[in-house]
This record gives C-alpha cells, sequence and structure tokens, in this order.
C-alpha cells in the first residue's frame, strides 16, 4: 500500500521500521472507501491510519530499519523496538498507578480505570483492538503484544461487585481498543449484568466502529442482534451513550455510514462524537467547522475535541496550545447553537481534564485561561486557572503558572502519603 502511495523503496523501509515499533491495522473498507489514492500520501485518512517515516526520532527510525535490512532475528528487532516503546510513555496520566481501582491496599482490579468518582472504565478482553488503528493513538500500547502494557478483563462479576459497592459510579465507558470488535453474543456477556446495578444511570462504548466498519450496524451477522442489545439497555431505563470518533469530515461521507448512525438512533441509543486535534489530519477550523455540522446533521451530539496526548510520537501529532485554541475557537464561532455542545481544547492529564477556555490579558500580563471539566479533586471543577502565555506548549506540563502564582490549584499542598487522597477518589 505504501508503493501505492508513491514512497521509494528507502521510504517504504522507515515506515516498515515505525510499525515495527507503533502498531498498523487497516481493513478493506478504510484502503477502499476512504482513502483518495490520488491524493496519498497527503490523503487525511491515508495519513490517520498508515504511519510516517518520520513520526518517531530520525536515529531510532534507522537503527530499526538497519535492522530489517539485515534481516535481523525476531528478538533483537523486538529488543529495539521496546527500547523506544519505553521512551514514548505508554501509559500517560497516571493509568497504571493512581487510576487502577484495589481492593484494599495491595489488590488491583484488572482491565478497569477509577479516575473519576462518577465514572468507571472497563477494558473488555475480546474488545482490546481495533478495525483499524489510528496513528496519533494514545492507547496503542494496548496493541504492541506486551502483556504488561495492557488493561484488559474478562471478569464482568468482579465489575458488578465494585460497582454494587461504590453507589457513587453512575457511568461506565466499555473502551479498548474498541469493544465494537467484539461480536453481539461476547458483549452482551459484558453489558447484560450492567443493566441490573440500579446505581448506574449510563452505559458508554468509546468506539471507531462508525468510520472504520460501519457494517458492524448493517451487514454483519449479528449486526440485527446488536441493535437489539442496545434496545435493552435503553428499555432498561438506563441512556446507552454512543462515544463515536470522528477525526475528519470524510469519514462520515459515504452512505453507509449514515444507514449506520439512522440504525444505532433507532435503538434510542445517542451518538456523541470526539476527536483530537492532529497536526497534518485536521488541523484547521473548516475541517472541525465541517465536521461538527455534519454530526449535527445526522443527529449526533458534538461532544469533546481533545489535545494530542503526551504519549506515543506525540511530538509529531501535537498541535501547540495557542494554535489549538484559535482552531477551536473559529471553528465553533462559525457553527449554530446545536453543535456547541463540543468542549474543548480538552487535555486530559492526569489532574483531570483540563480546557483552554481563552487567551487573555491580565494586569498586563498574556496568560492561557484554563479550567477543569472533571478533575481527581472534584472541587477543582470549573474554577479558572490562569497559565503564562506560552506559543509551543502543547500540554498541561509544559506550562507554568501566572499572575504571580508559583504553583497550579491542583499543585496546592501536596501531602506527605498520597493513599488517602487516592482511596477517597476512588481512583
Amino acid at each position: 500500500m505504501t508503493a501505492r502511495a508513491g514512497l521509494g523503496a528507502d521510504e517504504r523501509l522507515a515506515v516498515r521500521a515505525v510499525a515495527t515499533v507503533l502498531p498498523f491495522r487497516v481493513n478493506g473498507y478504510v484502503i477502499d472507501e476512504l482513502i483518495d489514492w490520488d491524493a496519498a500520501p497527503d490523503d487525511p485518512i491515508y495519513r490517520l491510519v498508515f504511519p510516517q517515516a518520520d513520526m518517531l526520532p530520525r536515529a531510532d527510525v534507522a537503527r530499526i530499519a538497519d535492522l530489517l535490512r539485515a534481516d535481523a532475528p525476531r528478538k533483537e528487532l523486538n529488543a529495539a523496538a521496546n527500547e523506544v516503546r519505553a521512551r514514548l510513555n505508554p501509559h500517560p496520566a497516571g493509568q497504571m498507578d493512581l487510576n487502577v481501582p484495589r481492593i484494599g491496599a495491595d489488590d488491583p482490579l484488572e482491565g478497569m480505570q477509577h479516575k473519576y468518582a462518577e465514572t468507571v472504565l472497563f477494558f473488555p478482553k475480546q474488545g482490546q483492538t481495533c478495525h483499524a488503528y489510528c496513528t496519533y493513538c494514545f492507547r496503542w500500547a494496548q496493541f504492541v503484544g506486551e502483556p504488561d502494557l495492557k488493561f484488559a478483563s474478562d471478569d464482568i462479576e468482579h465489575l458488578v461487585r465494585y460497582l454494587r459497592a461504590h453507589p457513587e459510579v453512575t457511568s461506565v465507558l466499555l473502551t479498548g481498543g474498541d469493544p465494537m470488535i467484539m461480536g453481539e453474543g461476547v458483549i452482551s456477556r459484558y453489558i447484560e449484568p450492567l443493566l441490573e446495578v440500579d446505581t448506574l444511570e449510563s452505559i458508554r462504548i468509546g468506539t471507531k466502529s462508525l468510520a472504520y466498519w460501519p457494517q458492524r450496524f448493517t451487514s454483519d451477522p449479528d449486526a440485527d442482534d446488536t441493535l437489539r442489545l442496545f434496545e435493552r439497555v435503553v428499555d432498561s431505563g438506563k441512556n446507552l451513550a454512543f462515544m463515536a470518533h470522528f477525526s475528519h469530515p470524510n469519514e462520515m461521507a459515504p452512505e453507509l455510514v449514515q444507514r449506520a448512525v439512522r440504525r444505532i438512533q433507532g435503538t434510542g441509543a445517542v451518538i456523541r462524537t470526539q476527536a483530537p486535534l492532529i497536526r497534518t489530519i485536521n488541523d484547521d477550523p473548516a475541517t472541525w467547522e465541517s465536521m461538527w455540522r455534519t454530526h449535527v446533521r445526522h443527529g449526533m451530539v458534538p461532544y469533546y475535541m481533545f489535545v494530542e496526548r503526551d504519549t506515543g510520537p506525540q511530538d509529531y501529532f501535537a498541535v501547540p496550545l495557542a494554535r489549538a485554541y484559535e482552531v477551536f475557537r473559529d471553528a465553533y464561532s462559525r457553527v449554530s447553537g446545536l453543535a456547541r455542545t463540543v468542549r474543548g481544547p480538552s487535555m486530559s492529564a492526569t489532574p483531570g481534564k483540563v480546557c483552554v477556555n481563552g487567551v487573555t490579558e491580565i494586569a498586563g500580563e498574556k496568560v492561557f485561561v484554563l479550567s477543569f471539566i472533571q478533575a481527581r479533586d472534584p472541587e477543582l471543577v470549573g474554577i479558572p486557572f490562569f497559565a503564562k502565555y506560552d506559543e509551543k506548549a502543547a500540554w498541561l506540563f509544559d506550562l507554568e503558572p501566572a499572575l504571580g502564582a508559583t504553583r497550579f490549584p491542583y499543585e496546592e499542598q501536596p501531602p506527605a502519603d498520597p493513599s488517602p487522597l487516592v482511596d477517597s477518589a476512588h481512583l
């Protein structure tokens, strides 16, 4: 396929080197229906799924390319790839240490994360892959075949017991990977027991399937059974939130996608849309304006514009926060109120979801205006705080406090022993 994109032999080898470190997967639907091969390698969907030769540091790419050229043993190749992966922050935002819930002090619950009091994330074991992989994926570590980097569980009863013990949890997000890679017979075994938890108000499914495999809801053998499962969730009195990842308006162009959207909506599920802002793929206001307007036209709810996380090839894909805010503001100003449900640009960082609300000048100092949409400490939600304006900053931890402050609100008076804070937040 890289030859079809017009790449030379050396470029193709460099792409293979990148794909040795980061996961790569694509399917026939994406290749045949979404990519404009006349525009490749600059086509946004091509860049969305095919690794780029310069996504990783040049020295790392050259080293692995040399190993590939020499037909090095698989063990040696994997060792070199793992060295690179270890430098790519495979689990950002405290996922492995702060977010994993525990029974007692030493018994972590596998395949679960509990960062915010109201919401638990569950990673079903059979859903830890996708129909195709996005090059920017912040959960790339799930897909590289290293067990120590992977979240997964098939113990739904463990989740149910945890929910009953924590009635403050009102929402469960099934995530991955992509839960919709699972057949109806499997996914129903995870969802059906949740319908018996009275304190649970909503079930969310985080998925890219509408963009990468809409047949899942139209013509796959279990498409109708899957939709009936969705109906049972709604009939149980719970909200079924279908969290659809659309990175570019071209993913909505096929009529098949629009038909899949209508079928899901017919079950009573609500489709909310989200994506990160990614350099070279969707980093201009017109793209987001088109995407949000298309989603509203088809009855979906724009939900989030994310900032690319501090993991994997962030340096390649990240858009500086100042530019991210410009893109968001310009697109937001061009859509109707129905699309202004969207929030962003939002960073899912260690202390919580931090939104860049604006750039302004206070007492002669140019600052970013920030606030938490969600936070480990719920007392911080919605309260503005300020950071020095930095046109190169691309992540929360690139910023410095402004207006004479010496630390950000989430850094106030850190405890000597953080374990009580972790327990009280049900992380």
